[in-house]
Order: C-alpha cells, then structure tokens, then sequence
C-alpha cells in the first residue's frame, strides 16, 4: 500500500507553531529592552566614545534624546516594535548603519559556517555512530566513545586555540583566521574554502559527540530488536539488515537532536566566529551587547530565537515523517 505524505497534517503543525511563536518573540524582544535598560553600560557614552569624555552634560542629553534612550522602557520596546513590523529595525547606534543592513552583511558568512559545521557533525557522528553501534565494544567503539566524551567537556573557544596552534602555526597548512588572506583585498571562493576548514572544522567536532552517541545507541538498541535477528536468521545480508531494517528506526532518536542542537550551535558559533576572526554576527553581537545597542541587539536576540523554533519544528516534521505513528496532530 503506498504511503500518502500528511501535507495537511504537517501544514497545521506549522501553523500551530508559528502562532505559538508569536507570544515567544514578544517576550523575547520585551526582556532584551529590559535586561538593556538593567544594564551599567551607558549607550550615550558609547556611541559618543572619547567625544562623551568632553562633552557638556547639555550635548548628552540632547544625545541621549537623540537615540531615544530617555523614553519609558516600555515606550522605547513598542516604538522599536511597531517599526520592526513594517520591515524598520531602526539604526544601529554603535556601528552606525541600519540594522537591516548590518544582518545582511554577516549573516550570509554565519550560516555557511553553521551549515558546514552541522553538516560535519551529522554525517560524521552519524557514520562513526553505525560503525561503532556494528561492533560495540570493540576497538573502534572505544576509541571513538572516549573521544566523544573528551570532546564533549572541550568548550569550543579551546579547540579553536588548540587548531589554530597546531594547524597554523605549527604545521602552517592553514590559516589562523580571517576570510581571506592578509595581502589580498578580493574575496574569492578558494580562499572562503581555505579560511573555512579550521572554524567549520572545530564548530562541527564540538557538536559531534551528540550525534554519535544518539546515533551509536539508537543502531545499537535497533540491532538487538527482534525483526533483526529474524531478518538475520533468514540469511539477508549484513548491509541489507543494517540499511533496511536497524537504520531506519535506529535513527529515529537522532532527529529530536536536530532542533535541541540549534542553541548550542549559536552559542558555538558566536565563540568560533571570535576566535577566527570570522565575519559573522559574532563580532556584531558583542558590540550590541556591550554597547547597550538596543535595535540591534534585538535584532539579532530575535533571529537567534527564530533559529531555535525553526530547528525544533524542523526535528519533529523529520521525525514525523520517519515515524508515521507519532503523526503531527500531536
């Protein structure tokens, strides 16, 4: 009997999701304001910067109305809101550009370095999880578990040091930073590739040991089930038994660590993006957070949020899509 894909089902869970978002993102923006205004940082001193050392309390005030940091918390929250809804997400006071257009700048370099690392982390921590799963407790197994446990307490700001050190310096056979090379002043595609490899490689380790061990126990569990020894038992192949039968439910637990990956890949990234001098959000959020940049540093809490929501609804279509008995009307 053919299978008919649940479009409609996955259409309301979508919906559903994206309603619930709503109220979230509120908050989200609402407490960003509020833990700004509960901050010690001055943003009128920042955006002055040495100037605000000499100028006359008059000149601050005028600056300070001038940002529109002397409004309400409240006032200031729904003014950046109301703009932010007709497609205004104001000006960022300490990089002095729209917000709109400091996003655009570096969003496009932080996703292909968390696309390249999370794609690093499944395909590798998938494929050594079914090796070591095949053959548990045997050498591979071991070796493996016990670095993933090692990696697992490595903060991912450590591994990039430690790459820089022995890839860059040590070995000199890639660079310690940056997007392109120091003499050159074009960005072409085999430098982005060079200067790629080390924080793709290290943001990607830092994330891997999860998906190995999802994966390791959940083809494992599989292995032992029944339907695979039958299937054993009457003589299929090994590839045929482990591709058609243990894989696909083995599986099943590794889709739920998609979408509770997504925050710890923020995090890492932001961590790696600063160790490598990389072009991303990373640089642009410090400054926001720092600065006290209220529309920027909204901005930014907004689309990390939205990253989050969307990975955790991204894991449950994929996993209602391998298991039809968990459906999405749930």
């Amino acid at each position: 009997m053919s299978r008919r894909l649940p479009w409609g089902a996955m259409g309301r869970m979508t919906g559903r999701r994206i309603l619930s978002a709503v109220p979230v993102l509120l908050a989200v923006t609402f407490g960003v304001f509020a833990v700004a205004a509960a901050s010690p940082f001055d943003p009128v001193k920042a955006y002055a910067g040495t100037a605000g050392l000499t100028a006359s309390q008059a000149d601050l005030d005028q600056l300070r109305a001038n940002l529109g940091v002397d409004q309400p918390l409240v006032r200031r929250w729904w003014d950046w809101l109301s703009s932010a809804l007709t497609g205004d997400l104001g000006d960022s006071s300490v990089l002095r550009q729209p917000v709109a257009d400091v996003i655009a700048e570096r969003i496009g370099w932080s996703a292909l370095l968390a696309t390249a690392a999370f794609a690093i982390a499944v395909l590798l921590g998938t494929a050594l999880g079914v090796l070591a799963a095949r053959r548990r407790g045997g050498w591979l197994d071991r070796c493996v578990s016990s670095a993933a446990y090692t990696l697992e307490a490595a903060p991912a700001f450590w591994l990039g040091l430690l790459a820089i050190w022995f890839f860059a310096l040590e070995l000199g056979a890639l660079p310690a930073g940056g997007l392109t090379d120091t003499a050159s002043d074009t960005v072409t595609p085999g430098q982005v590739i060079s200067h790629l490899v080390l924080p793709a490689g290290v943001l990607g380790l830092s994330q891997l040991p999860w998906f190995f061990l999802y994966v390791r126990q959940g083809v494992g569990d599989a292995l032992d089930e029944d339907p695979v020894r039958g299937a054993r038992a009457r003589g299929l192949a090994e590839r045929t038994v482990l591709t058609g039968h243990a894989l696909r439910s083995g599986m099943l637990p590794m889709l739920t660590l998609i979408g509770s990956r997504v925050p710890e890949l923020i995090t890492g990234a932001l961590l790696v993006e600063t160790v490598f001098s990389w072009p991303g959000i990373a640089a642009a959020t410090v400054q926001a957070a720092t600065s006290v940049d209220f529309p920027l540093l909204a901005a930014l809490t907004v689309l990390a949020t939205a990253a989050v929501l969307l990975g955790n609804l991204l894991s449950d279509l994929l996993y209602g899509l391998a298991d039809p008995r968990v459906g999405f009307d749930g």
